[in-house]
């Protein structure tokens, strides 16, 4: 484990010998851009390890991505060692197309707790829903990034995250049939209690994530980078390109379906990721991730 290395990973230059919010949203923020979520590995016929070194390994030497159970645990041990007061939570993602949350645990993610304040730091969900910044933990208080308007609210001890979403500007709408602009003005997006989980408590959820038959995983290969002013993802063989608040509180959404010559050389110049094995795209769910 290597601090000088991962920080070379996520092109990091700034200082970090003073554990304050500052540093901890300018290496999120980093880490965010140039590590994307993605499930590929399922896709190549490769298994996803929960183990620390296995994700170092991919995320910082062979500069692949990975879901929120590889992004966050990486992450959580960069924070430790900088000296942050760092916490593993589990958490319960909103699944739209059946109205309710799912009913395990499948989401891990981070709570950071600087000067007595509690702040969420998530570095693992991906698409259109990943938070930008560290998110102080307070109920019934909007608070604005630039992919949107993000909230928290508290009832009887579980905590629900949610996303006010903005207007979306299509300009091909006609390439992809199942990109439907929604209706709903607010997004859930997960649930989660604060009891301290440990990552052995994820591995359950880890395989069955990357076998179940009907898991998003199995059924959509995806690959999503935040960038400087957006987000651009590969799903199956449709790349989307988002830019946040492109004119008008309105988000710009660009769709184009790649042939199956063009994925491997967008997956190294749009997510710099360069893969061993051969990829097959899917994406069977329709399930929108947007």
């Amino acid at each position: 484990m290597d601090l000088k290395e991962y920080f070379a990973r996520i092109s990091y230059q700034g200082s970090y010998d003073k554990p304050d919010l500052a540093t901890l949203t300018d290496i999120f923020q980093h880490h965010i851009r140039a590590v994307p979520f993605e499930n590929l590995s399922i896709h190549c016929g490769e298994s996803i390890e929960l183990d620390l070194e296995a994700t170092y390994n991919k995320i910082v030497r062979k500069k692949r991505g990975g879901w929120c159970m590889e992004n966050n645990h990486l992450l959580s041990w960069v924070l430790e060692t900088l000296g942050y007061d760092v916490t593993l939570l589990g958490s319960k993602v909103y699944v739209p197309e059946y109205d309710t949350y799912a009913d395990e645990i499948d989401h891990l993610l981070l709570k950071v707790v600087l000067d007595d304040k509690s702040y969420i730091v998530d570095g693992g969900f991906g698409m259109a829903y990943q938070i930008w910044q560290p998110m102080e933990l307070i109920s019934g208080t909007d608070q604005l990034q630039t992919p949107g308007v993000f909230r928290f609210v508290e009832e009887s001890g579980i905590w629900y995250l949610e996303k006010v979403k903005r207007k979306q500007w299509v300009p091909n709408q006609s390439v992809s049939t199942c990109h439907n602009v929604e209706k709903e003005v607010c997004r859930r997006v997960y649930l989660f209690t604060l009891q301290p989980r440990d990552i052995e408590e994820f591995r359950g959820s880890n395989t069955q994530l990357q076998t179940a038959p009907d898991s998003l995983f199995v059924t959509k290969s995806i690959c999503s980078l935040q960038t400087a002013d957006g987000i651009r993802a590969l799903v199956g063989w449709k790349l989307t390109e988002i830019k946040y608040n492109y004119k008008d509180n309105m988000d710009l959404v660009e769709i184009r379906i790649l042939a199956e010559e063009e994925i491997e050389k967008t997956l190294k110049e749009k997510f710099n990721i360069t893969l061993d094995k051969k990829f097959v795209p899917i994406n069977t769910s329709r399930l929108s991730l947007f």
